[in-house]
């Protein structure tokens, strides 16, 4: 097997062998690339002909890609019937491609060993690409169940995997694809806000308890809020508590779900502790997307699966979303004799979280007016995806050394390092201001874009410094959406992503001032200018 498409792949330089850091065993490798090299040739199968695609189609790209996501489905099985699925909907696509005894090449399959062997800096280029579109498929896919489409969205994947099949692309050729990966996302973040909002309400500022009660309970994790909305509804009245776990914490900030008195709290920090932290837990786990790490055998009974994730053995929930199986587990186990408390890692007991757009931009007076009295420096971005690789306490270290007069904006699972930490308040706010999911990288680029509006000037010349971790798939259209939009002076760890090549990231470093972190404070000292 090889593959490098997240932050901790082995020795910074690509997993091979018999298993990956994550977990993924050389056959399951190997199924994925072969997923992917037949998604590429049902792409190439519409041939630039529009009227080919279906919305079926579109359904098992968006699928496959965010199934080949990180720490989403180690399931041979299940891959093997998204490939299946691929086929049938080629054969429909090109029935007569089937039957033809000179086959033109125009829908073959792609052999993705032909990518990990390219030229290095066409490879880079190339699982910019393929990186990135599949984390856009990941926020497309939420945004679907919810029922909410983007042609422009949607259509760009065929586009996208037509190119990485190209092997006569060049530099040229690939590096404004690149780029537009960021402008789809953009469009595809946008698309997926206004279904959460629409569908949930606005996030509202809100505080979460780290306490389990007693009793039965359920823990939820992933990114799917719709899932969680169909727990909250078959659990009403029975008796079982419901407790968030990694990207689920801001579902706690939405009116249509936090009406629910059963949604009591979180457990646990970010996806990396979950085999220490649900060793001994006496409750299901139900995981709706992305991070689901290899279960050890303490609590692998315990664990259900639904939508793309899957994993061998586990119990999968289906497209019924009856989550009896679930439930009469929860009533089973009984949960805890007594309250527990599970303080986050700096010993806070609740955290706080609903500062997404609607809320920030309500008090947008008072945050400009704080800014212009003195009151506020500075603002400063600290987010992302969380990882176990040594170093990401850097993260924890620079947001306790901020200045009082700095707010810190975060969004994703990198906040676990320090979204319990009291940071004190500015003109009634909280310094520390947890916007949402990585999904809600939207939002921070809106409150951006407003205050930017404010003082007449670009978001470049705010006093706003981005201070990003990255991980898997979605900080990568994450990051490429924010090159779209030109901004500059991005601080990146704990490491820069292994797919760069040395001439791929002068390119970004020359001309979007992309930086690998230092230290807490020499990146302070650099950014404030003392």
């Amino acid at each position: 097997m090889f593959c490098f498409q997240c932050e901790q792949t082995a020795k910074c330089g690509g997993c091979t062998g018999a298993a990956g850091v994550c977990g993924k065993k050389e056959d399951t490798a190997a199924l994925q690339d072969k997923l992917t090299g037949s998604l590429i040739g049902l792409a190439r199968a519409t041939d630039g002909n529009e009227h080919l695609i279906s919305a079926s189609s579109t359904a098992v790209i968006v699928e496959g890609l965010f199934a080949t996501l990180t720490n989403v489905n180690f399931d041979n099985a299940a891959l093997e019937k998204l490939l299946e699925r691929v086929v049938e909907e080629k054969r429909k696509m090109v029935p007569d491609c089937f039957a033809c005894a000179s086959p033109c090449g125009k829908n073959n399959d792609y052999d993705m060993q032909k990518l990990w062997a390219a030229d290095e800096d066409i490879r880079s280029l190339k699982s910019l690409i393929l990186f990135g579109i599949r984390g856009v498929a990941a926020y497309a896919y939420h945004a679907a169940v919810l029922g909410f489409h983007d042609k422009t969205v949607e259509d760009f994947f065929y586009k996208a995997l037509i190119a990485i099949g190209m092997d006569d692309y060049g530099m040229e050729d690939l590096l404004p694809i690149v780029l537009e990966v960021g402008e789809v996302n953009l469009k595809c973040m946008a698309m997926l806000d206004k279904a959460n909002t629409e569908t949930f309400g606005h996030p509202q500022p809100t505080e979460v308890s780290l306490t389990v009660e007693k009793g039965p309970f359920i823990v939820i994790t992933g990114h799917d809020l719709y899932d969680l909305k169909r727990l909250l509804e078959q659990t009403e009245g029975k008796g079982i508590n419901i407790y968030t776990h990694g990207e689920m914490l801001p579902a706690h900030a939405y009116p249509e779900l936090k009406k629910y008195p059963h949604l009591k709290g979180n457990f646990g920090t970010a996806w990396q502790n979950q085999q220490k932290e649900f060793a001994e837990l006496p409750a299901p786990i139900l995981f709706t997307t992305n991070c689901l790490m290899p279960p050890k055998g303490s609590y692998a009974d315990r664990v259900f699966t639904t939508e793309v994730v899957g994993y061998p053995g586990m119990r999968h929930i289906g497209e019924d979303k009856d989550f009896t199986p679930v439930i009469e587990k929860a009533l089973e186990l009984g949960g805890f004799g007594e309250n527990k408390a599970f303080p986050g890692i700096n010993g806070g007991k609740t955290v706080m979280t609903g500062f997404a757009r609607n809320t920030v931009m309500s008090v947008a007076g008072t945050v400009i007016d704080a800014v212009k009295a003195g009151a506020i420096r500075h603002f400063f971005l600290v987010g992302g995806c969380d990882g176990a690789r040594p170093g990401r306490n850097y993260y924890t270290e620079f947001v306790k050394q901020t200045p009082a007069d700095t707010v810190v904006l975060t969004l994703a699972c990198g906040k676990y390092r320090f979204n319990d930490l009291d940071l004190g308040a500015i003109g009634g706010l909280p310094r520390l201001l947890d916007i949402g999911q990585c999904n809600d990288a939207y939002s921070a680029i809106q409150i951006a874009v407003a205050l930017a509006e404010a003082f007449g000037c670009g978001v470049n010349e705010l006093p706003l410094s981005m201070v990003l971790s990255w991980y898997e798939q979605k900080a990568v259209c994450i990051l490429l959406t924010l090159l779209h939009l030109g901004i500059k002076n991005i601080r990146l760890g704990p490491t820069l992503p292994a797919f760069l090549s040395s001439n791929v990231l002068h390119f970004l470093v020359e001309k979007y001032g992309i930086a690998p972190i230092t230290t807490p404070e020499e990146d302070l000292k650099a950014i404030l200018g003392a």
